[in-house]
């Protein structure tokens, strides 16, 4: 089989469901951009040596993947076998997120990205993810149907892959780079 089709050689792509539509359509930038984040996360699992996160940071890509789906789907045709996300998912980036606070110090000041490249990595993913939710939101705004759930996910995650950033940094022994605002 061949990857290329040609089909979308005049700016044009199908949705999940057949109906074909720009490919500037905000639809299609919701699910580009969670896909672009999936491969920050991938990123940031391939240089994590830790077994456990690796799981959970993969088990995140396939939320993504999840969500893509959702996404990419013609709310025209209901009748589309759609994965579905669960609350549990929220409650489990929640638990990690609290679980990575408490070895953490308290955060005094906002933190520059850097310090460490798989620290700037998480930050990649953070500020994809953010962007992400803006385009969804976007979507939704625009009346695209997007289940409340992916929104709350999202939006758990950008704060996942902060604490993750802090958290790497620290595993790193790297000191957190702070943003002092200058002084006239």
């Amino acid at each position: 089989m061949k990857i290329y089709t040609k089909t979308g050689d005049d700016g044009t792509t199908s949705l999940y469901g057949g109906r074909r539509v720009s490919k500037s359509d905000l639809q299609i930038e919701s699910f580009g951009t969670i896909d672009e984040l999936n491969c920050y996360i991938g990123l940031i699992a391939d240089t994590d040596h830790n077994t456990q996160r690796v799981a959970f940071l993969r088990n995140i890509q396939s939320s993504l993947f999840d969500i893509g789906a959702i996404l990419a789907a013609d709310a025209s045709k209901p009748h589309l076998k759609l994965p579905q996300l669960q609350p549990n998912e929220i409650a489990l980036l929640e638990q990690n997120i609290d679980q990575m606070t408490e070895e953490l110090p308290v955060q005094r000041y906002f933190i520059l990205p850097g310090g460490h490249p798989t620290v700037s990595y998480c930050h990649l993913a953070r500020t994809v993810c953010r962007r992400a939710e803006r385009t969804i939101v976007a979507l939704r705004e625009h009346g695209g149907n997007v289940p409340d759930i992916i929104l709350q996910y999202i939006n758990r995650l950008s704060d996942y892959l902060f604490v993750l950033a802090r958290y790497k940094g620290k595993e790193a022994n790297v000191e957190e780079i702070y943003w002092i605002p200058k002084k006239e």
